[in-house]
């Protein structure tokens, strides 16, 4: 699996600011991966080039059988005229609903079904959100700040279920949490302001996949080559 930009250039329309020059990056193999860098440097931004909510200026998206990748993020609302538990029930694809229940009790969002979205806590919500995405077919699922206000602990459960549960497909994790990224991911492309050169710079990442396995001195030589190059 395989999705990178090539040579991208782009600014927003009416801004004299260049947010991408030449930009390359190139994400390999499925797995969870990570884009991190400070904010406004362009992360969601790159993230709806990729889905193609954007379109850059100049430059190409390839991505293995041209498949369009699934974008989640944090600020997503839901409907709020029926449950949690109903809404879930209506978009789940039949052949899935195993799948759902499953990471509904990982989610541990067993006692939220009856409710509204809008009565839910914002980590409530986010883990709804991604949940539903979660339910659908998919090889490509961009996560941004997704799972944003969601407890430390619980952060971490669910990014493990990800990778065991979907082994094959690809995560592309946006998040402002360094120790988290440098645990989790592989592939950790930093991105820079457009003055600096190379404006994204691949960091391997420790790839945690099981509780307790994590070598703490490789955790923290890798969270200080992120902020290094950042």
């Amino acid at each position: 699996m395989h999705l990178q930009c090539r040579d991208i250039h782009f600014n927003y329309p009416g801004s004299d600011k260049v947010l991408f020059d030449n930009l390359t990056i190139d994400f390999k193999g499925s797995g969870l991966h990570a884009l991190f860098g400070p904010s406004g440097v362009g992360k969601s931004s790159l993230a709806r080039i990729f889905s193609g909510l954007l379109q850059p200026e100049t430059g190409s998206i390839h991505l293995d059988r041209d498949l369009c990748p699934l974008y989640t993020h944090n600020v997503e609302r839901l409907p709020g005229w029926s449950s949690v538990g109903r809404h879930l029930e209506r978009i789940t694809p039949e052949h899935n609903i195993d799948r759902k229940k499953e990471l509904i009790r990982i989610f541990g969002l067993e006692s939220l079904l009856n409710r509204r979205f809008a009565q839910l806590s914002l980590g409530q919500q986010n883990r709804v959100n991604l949940l539903r995405y979660l339910t659908q077919q998919f090889s490509v699922l961009i996560m941004d700040e997704s799972l944003a206000n969601v407890d430390e602990k619980m952060r971490g459960r669910i990014l493990l279920a990800m990778k065991e549960m979907f082994a094959h497909a690809m995560f592309i994790y946006i998040s402002h949490n360094v120790v988290e990224v440098a645990a989790y991911c592989r592939q950790i492309w930093v991105l820079r302001q457009s003055h600096k050169n190379p404006q994204a710079v691949l960091v391997n990442g420790q790839d945690r996949c099981s509780e307790g396995e994590l070598d703490n001195l490789k955790l923290q030589r890798t969270m200080l080559e992120i902020m290094h190059v950042a």
